[in-house]
């Protein structure tokens, strides 16, 4: 009998014993956050913030490199610049100051007013039959530039990452622009642009992606638009830099070396690597450092067990083929391309053009360079409310109708004297007109380096950011001769500058919306998810702003 209590007392304290052990397990709860993988999205907008003190001081300091790539691309507006007037040689004697132009005269018998060292076609003599050569360098300089948006496209996606990109190109560019200016004859002065151009081109691509991918959704168009600004600031510092040394073409390439070696030395080292670029990389707890050193200037603390979603299976699965053979993102990327060649050639055009005008190349440099700070305000404010493509395709089209408003304002030079007459060749209607054109070109421009950020996944996003590019400095690097046959014929030029414009407006209609849109990490992470929306096969229909929840990282 007691045998059987003590049986019976003791079932009873194992059965209570384990009802706690039940009870206990049931009310210890982890935070589900802390278990399940998170996004980079979830990330930086649960636990760092949108766009903190931290992301603005990374934004500010990875677009300042936008001043580089302004003076690079815009400095032979000044050094390649044609000369504004002439005068007889006191040596040779004889009078022309009645003639219009040196074509036809004996060589000696006239003189830049000046000297030969203003400009390189001052320096070589690239006027009359060989007026066409003034056009090479700033050609060879834009396709230098399609070259190295390839090759710093890939290298910013796979070995080098976006901080180490910007830094080669900024030293590259600093050593372009020094040896630039020991050039002794037009071909190696072209050979040297070509050089410029490459290096040059992965500032762009990189800082634009750089800046992007650690701010929230909501944030990535106008911190887009803020390296937009720097490049303007760039573009302003020109007519400021090279005023004071334009007797001299040469030193102003050798002032513009310095400051893209100062900022590589002592200012590049403060910026952090994107955290998107390592985690697909395969690179975690480097990415969690960078993302707890955002959080912790922002006043913010991660969770000490925080987990990133795996995407390296799906990073390393994928090459940089499947852009093509994805159906959905060739389509886009193609479309990209088109709109790209258009707007370059227009964007690039019209500011190379201003020689043609009958204005200080000083004070008409000034005036466009101050008309991208509206393009960029505006297009800061826009972004926050307007569709891209809308806002794109709108822009576009403003500029084409600008230029082919400027043919009925146009007073120009024709004939095979043009280069050197002394014509008037423009008009202050003319001037009006053209400056809100490359405004509206210059919004478009910024609209379509942010667009195409958007559009792709992070394993791809420099790479597609490269085929842009190259679409954009394709035409750009046709754009001077058209510039060169503006001298001949202004008409003409407007002309295609116009048509080009609007056809690029039109074709962004094919093109799907993103604003609010999450920022995906790889191609079959973005597919899964476009394809779980249940949208339409017709990506023209493809609104990646209506939703945007992300319920997996895995998607």
């Amino acid at each position: 009998m007691l045998r059987q209590e003590i049986y019976v007392a003791q079932t009873m304290e194992g059965e209570q014993q384990n009802q706690q052990l039940v009870e206990t397990a049931n009310t210890v709860e982890v935070p589900a956050e802390t278990l399940e993988p998170l996004t980079m999205d979830e990330v930086i907008e649960k636990h760092i913030g949108s766009f903190g003190w931290s992301q603005f001081l990374h934004v500010f300091l990875v677009s300042l490199a936008w001043i580089f790539d302004s003076q690079s691309t815009l400095v032979t507006i000044f050094s390649d610049a044609e000369p504004s007037s002439w005068k007889s040689s006191a040596v040779n004697g004889g009078n022309h100051d009645n003639i219009a132009s040196v074509c036809g005269l004996k060589p000696g018998s006239w003189e830049w007013v000046g000297g030969h060292k203003i400009s390189t076609i001052a320096q070589w003599n690239l006027v009359c039959e060989r007026k066409f050569l003034a056009a090479i360098p700033a050609s060879l300089f834009f396709l230098g530039s399609l070259l190295g948006s390839a090759v710093f496209g890939q290298l910013a996606d796979t070995r080098l990452g976006r901080k180490k990109t910007v830094l080669v190109s900024c030293v590259l560019t600093s050593a372009t622009f020094f040896f630039t200016s020991l050039s002794p004859n037009i071909w190696i002065y072209s050979l040297l642009r070509c050089a410029n151009g490459f290096a040059r081109s992965g500032i762009g691509i990189a800082c634009l992606v750089l800046s992007t991918e650690v701010v929230g959704r909501k944030w990535r168009g106008q911190v887009g638009q803020y390296g937009f600004f720097l490049f303007t600031v760039g573009f302003i510092s020109l007519p400021l830099i090279a005023y004071p040394t334009r007797n001299n073409w040469r030193t102003l390439h050798r002032i513009l070396a310095i400051f893209p070696m100062f900022y590589s030395l002592f200012l590049l080292p403060f910026i952090s690597e994107s955290p998107r670029w390592l985690l697909v990389r395969g690179k975690n707890k480097e990415s969690i450092a960078v993302l707890k050193r955002f959080a912790k200037l922002n006043g913010k603390e991660l969770p000490t067990n925080l987990t990133l979603a795996d995407v390296t299976s799906n990073t390393e699965a994928e090459t940089y083929g499947n852009l093509w053979t994805t159906k959905w993102a060739a389509k886009r990327l193609i479309i990209v391309m088109i709109a790209g060649f258009g707007i370059g050639f227009v964007y690039y055009g019209v500011q190379l053009n201003v020689e043609n005008l009958n204005f200080s190349i000083y004070f008409t440099v000034a005036v466009n360079a101050i008309m991208e700070i509206p393009a960029v305000l505006i297009g800061t404010i826009l972004l926050s409310f307007t569709s891209r493509r809308f806002l794109f395709s709108i822009s576009a089209f403003l500029a084409g109708v600008s230029c082919f408003l400027c043919i009925i304002f146009s007073k120009g030079s024709r004939g095979p004297q043009a280069m050197t007459s002394k014509e008037p060749r423009g008009s202050w209607p003319q001037l009006s007109i053209e400056a809100l054109g490359f405004m509206a070109a210059s919004t478009a421009y910024d609209i379509l380096y942010i667009y195409c950020v958007e559009l792709f996944p992070t394993n791809v996003r420099n790479f597609a950011m490269s085929f842009m590019r190259q679409a954009l400095m394709l035409g750009a690097s046709v754009s001077p001769l058209l510039v060169a046959l503006g001298r001949l014929s202004p008409s003409l030029s407007f002309i295609i500058f116009g048509a080009l414009s609007i056809f690029s407006g039109f074709v962004s209609f094919w093109l799907p919306e993103t604003k609010d849109a999450p920022l995906f990490e790889t191609l079959k992470q973005q597919g899964e998810e476009e394809k779980r929306r249940r949208l339409p096969a017709d990506d023209s229909a493809l609104e990646l702003g209506n939703e945007t929840k992300i319920t997996s990282p895995s998607m």
